[in-house]
C-alpha cells in the first residue's frame, strides 16, 4: 500500500514556522515526517524540541527521522511528545540492535541508510523492524535533487523483505514513479508539496500518479 508522507523539511528554525507547515497538510494527511538534524551528523541543524508536537499526536501518526549522533539518546524525548514511529540513521549509531530494542518500547522502529551507505550495512534482522528508509539524496538538507542511482538500494532491499520501504529526498511527480517501480511504498515529500501554496493539490497529483502505476 502506497503512502505519501509530508515533511516540513530541514530548514525550519522555530515552532511558529513549523506549525504553519503542519496546518497546511493537517486536513488531508495521516502521517507527518519530522526531520531532526543536530549539526554533527550533517552540518545543518533543525528545530529539535519535541514538546510542541504533542498537540498533533492524536490527529496523525508522527514519525521522527533522527539524523543525529547517537540517535538512541533522542528516543524518549520524542516518544514523550507522542511520536509513534522512530527512524534512525545507522551511520552514527553505535549499536543497531540496541537502538531497535529501545525504540520498540515506544512504538514502531525503522533504520535509515544515507547516500554512501550500502544495504548490507544493516545488521539487524528485518523481522525486528517495522520499516526501512533509503535516502535518495545526501541526508541533511532539504531541496536537493533526486539521485536515481540510489534507487538500486530500494531494489536490493525489496528482494530481501516485504517491509514498508520509505524513500526520502527529491520526491516529486516523476521520481515517485521511479521509486515505486523499484519497490518503495512510502514517499517522504517536502519541496514538491510546500514550494507552492496548494499542497493538497500537489498531494493529489502524487496519489493519482501512484494509482496509475497500480493500474498498469
Amino acid at each position: 500500500m502506497f503512502e505519501v508522507i509530508p515533511s516540513p523539511g530541514t530548514f525550519i528554525k522555530d515552532w511558529t514556522e513549523f506549525e504553519k507547515k503542519i496546518e497546511l497538510v493537517r486536513p488531508f494527511t495521516k502521517t507527518l515526517h519530522v526531520d531532526v538534524v543536530d549539526g554533527v551528523f550533517a552540518p545543518n541543524t533543525t528545530f529539535s524540541d519535541p514538546r510542541p508536537f504533542a498537540k498533533y499526536a492524536k490527529d496523525m501518526t508522527l514519525e521522527v527521522h533522527l539524523m543525529v549522533d547517537s540517535p538512541i539518546n533522542h528516543l524518549k524525548a520524542w516518544a514523550d511528545a507522542g511520536f509513534a514511529r522512530f527512524i534512525g540513521q545507522i551511520e552514527k549509531m553505535a549499536d543497531q540492535e540496541e537502538f531497535v530494542a529501545q525504540a520498540e518500547l515506544f512504538g514502531e522502529v525503522g533504520l535509515a541508510i544515507d547516500k554512501q551507505t550500502p544495504v548490507d550495512s544493516i545488521h539487524v534482522s528485518f523481522e525486528d523492524l517495522d520499516c526501512l528508509l533509503v535516502m535518495t539524496i545526501q541526508a541533511g538538507l532539504s531541496g536537493q535533487k533526486f539521485e536515481e542511482a540510489l534507487i538500486e538500494k530500494v531494489k536490493k532491499l525489496r528482494e530481501k523483505t516485504e517491509l514498508p520501504i520509505e524513500v526520502d529526498g527529491g520526491i516529486n511527480d516523476e521520481t515517485i514513479l521511479v521509486s515505486a517501480a523499484a519497490g518503495a511504498t512510502r514517499f517522504v515529500v517536502t519541496s514538491f508539496l510546500y514550494d507552492i501554496e496548494t499542497p493538497q493539490k500537489q498531494l493529489q497529483i502524487l496519489q493519482q500518479n501512484l494509482q496509475s502505476l497500480k493500474a498498469v
